[in-house]
């Protein structure tokens, strides 16, 4: 089972080299490529669902104004978003968040599959696209 799973990440890389992408704020990129993040919390909603092979990009600055960007992003893994509804107090450890607050989305991370290597990338907000060779 972990063999085809892993061929079958391996098989995604080789077919694909545009990737949909996401930046995450550190730690929170790593904690989703090891399994420990399964929620990402937003104030929107993904333009559609489910969305497969979203790449996590992780970076160290709050990207916050439209157009900003940070040079420093690494892509971590890949990772399809396939439910995002309101976000509920029983979801804060999922998100390794500090605490709840109303007003937000949860999105729910499946079928995450750690980069083999990381991949220097750019951050930027809300999804963007990215073109990595991997």
């Amino acid at each position: 089972s972990t063999r085809k799973e892993s061929s079958a990440a391996s098989d995604v890389y080789k077919r694909q080299t545009k990737f949909l992408a996401l930046s995450i704020v550190a730690p929170h990129g790593k904690n989703i490529a090891e399994g420990r993040k399964t929620i990402e919390v937003r104030s929107w909603m993904p333009p559609r669902l489910p969305l497969r092979d979203v790449l996590i990009v992780e970076n160290s600055v709050y990207l916050t104004r439209e157009g900003q960007t940070d040079p420093e992003g690494v892509g971590v893994a890949l990772v399809d978003i396939d439910t995002a509804e309101p976000w509920r107090p029983s979801q804060v450890e999922a998100a390794c968040s500090a605490g709840w607050q109303p007003g937000f989305f949860a999105w729910q991370l499946v079928n995450v599959r750690p980069l083999p290597i990381p991949q220097a990338v750019l951050a930027a907000r809300k999804f963007y696209e990215v073109e990595l060779d991997l």
